[in-house]
């Protein structure tokens, strides 16, 4: 059986701080994530979009944030098991306890889970049912790939805005559809997406893409107007996602629907387990990067206590002694 001071089960910017803060406390630890690379949701989903709420980084896109996090963390040599599902929880001796897909077993000083929101799936574009070429994506990891071509993104929230700023200075012409006159994206960014040469069609839907092995045209129905029909490359369906904790959601842990609840220790209900990130849920909880990261050192501090009681729950700043 393995064993490991520390398992972080979830490799975004919440659990790669808890990483190198587990590291820094001297700590062994192990990163545990079902997806194939580090960095969660933000490299699966926006690793070019410029993020404009971590302190000290005026912007800086995903995929550097996630690169200077792996980085950080390097020096304490974390075990990363990438492509790895934690599926069970149980406790002997009153130390966690997982297994893993494959049938491997993991014996833990303690856990912490930052899962971000658990598994998602993007929601699926309907008129894209009927539609059997290619062209439609869900994300975008490289906007390069789509210089010079007709883009048309169908959604009104943050990430369909963020899209659309992206690509702008790239595709040959960006079109923005969405069902509603008004948007689940914030102001700021509705505001500059208009400055911006992208056309922003509302109350309306796309009701028929064309093409055969791709998608070459796409017709829009604004509603109680007239259908018209554009030139499109590529369709980006930023309808959000649906997220699920998957095996979590089996461990025994108290929820508020797909969140754990957490108290100020970052302990659930659960010994020597501890959850850090947008997973959480407590009274006052803003889901930040930021926030994250916060809550992971909290969880760290208190999960080193759990597994050495005469362990200071804080050890002091990384620059002491420097």
């Amino acid at each position: 059986m393995r064993e490991v001071d520390v398992a972080v089960i979830g490799a975004g910017p919440a659990g790669l701080f808890a990483a190198y803060y587990a590291g820094f406390r001297g700590l062994s630890v192990a990163v545990i994530d079902a997806l194939p690379e580090a960095g969660g949701q933000v490299t699966a989903m926006y690793p070019e979009k410029l993020i404009l709420d971590v302190a000290g980084f005026p912007a800086v896109k995903g995929r550097e944030l996630v690169a200077n996090l792996v980085a950080q963390a390097a020096p304490f040599h974390p075990d990363y098991l990438l492509g790895v599902r934690a599926e069970k929880l149980a406790h002997l001796d009153g130390r966690p306890v997982l297994g893993l897909a494959g049938g491997e077993q993991m014996r833990c000083g303690a856990v912490v889970v930052t899962g971000g929101l658990g598994s998602f799936t993007p929601r699926p574009l309907p008129v894209a049912d009927s539609f059997t070429g290619g062209g439609i994506v869900y994300f975008v990891p490289q906007p390069t790939e789509l210089t010079d071509r007709h883009v048309l993104i169908v959604g009104g929230g943050d990430s369909a805005f963020d899209w659309a700023a992206t690509l702008a200075p790239l595709a040959r012409s960006v079109t923005l559809v969405h069902r509603r006159d008004r948007f689940r994206a914030h102001a700021a960014t509705v505001e500059r997406v208009r400055g911006l040469p992208v056309r922003v069609v509302v109350n309306a839907e796309v009701t028929r893409l064309y093409g055969e092995e791709r998608v070459t045209g796409a017709e829009l129905t604004v509603r109680g107007g007239a259908a018209e029909t554009l030139p499109v490359d590529t369709v980006v369906a930023a309808l959000g996602f649906t997220a699920d904790l998957g095996p979590l959601a089996e461990w025994g842990l108290a929820l508020d629907r797909r969140h754990i609840l957490v108290d100020s220790a970052m302990a659930t209900n659960l010994p020597r387990v501890f959850a850090a990130g947008d997973i959480t849920e407590y009274p006052g909880k803003v889901r930040l990067i930021a926030t994250g990261f916060g809550e992971a050192a909290t969880a760290v501090n208190n999960a080193a206590v759990a597994i050495d009681p005469t362990a200071h729950l804080f050890p002091g700043h990384s620059s002491d002694g420097t």
